[in-house]
């Protein structure tokens, strides 16, 4: 690595670090937060979960189209499509926590043999509940991992250390797919649960 590259990545070193502790710190926090205990009188944002998962399957779509762009040879465009991605993420980290600000946690249920709903906290849970959790819990854990990574591939782009570039975004491609195509799994298994 070049003492150019080297200069690129080190600038941007303690703001990889400082947002990969603060972002999960903060929606943490934040996800616990009601504005209403504030005495906020908002409505709950149901709107939104449909439009974060959207934002989600998106951003899996373009990771998708980028690493086809950088295959072909379209640097730019794969540029392009790599901040487009980021810019997703980040608009559905808005609205993820704006919503969970707004309303209450979801509780995953299953339907019964008579098709009526029974929440998992008053009644036995079924097979469903476990893949779900199962899932979500993968999600939840690679969508932490992957800010670091996303971030570290990027600078260095930025910095034209393509081959180190490569050999991260190896990774980081695969883990960030995950957690975009799951967002929208787990979307797709909680919302009959969600309480409109």
């Amino acid at each position: 690595m070049d003492t150019a590259a080297q200069s690129v990545e080190k600038k941007y070193r303690v703001w990889i670090i400082l947002l990969s502790i603060v972002i999960p710190l903060a929606v943490a926090v934040l996800f616990s937060v009601k504005l209403k205990d504030f005495g906020f009188d908002v409505e709950p944002l149901y709107f939104l979960p449909p439009i974060y998962a959207g934002i989600n399957g998106l951003t899996a779509v373009v990771l998708v189209v980028a690493v086809m762009a950088i295959r072909r040879g379209k640097q730019k465009l794969h540029e392009n499509l790599m901040k487009f991605a980021i810019t997703l993420s980040c608009l559905f980290l808005v609205m993820y926590v704006a919503y969970h600000m707004t309303a209450d946690s979801t509780i995953f249920g299953d339907f019964n043999h008579n098709g009526v709903l029974e929440l998992s906290e008053q009644n036995e849970v079924g097979f469903s509940r476990y893949i779900y959790l199962f899932i979500l819990l993968f999600h939840i854990a690679l969508s932490v991992i992957i800010i670091p990574l996303v971030l570290l591939t990027y600078v260095r782009a930025l910095s034209k250390s393509f081959i180190r570039h490569r050999k991260l975004a190896r990774i980081t491609y695969p883990l960030w797919l995950y957690v975009a195509v799951t967002g929208v799994v787990v979307y797709l298994m909680i919302s009959p649960y969600y309480n409109y």
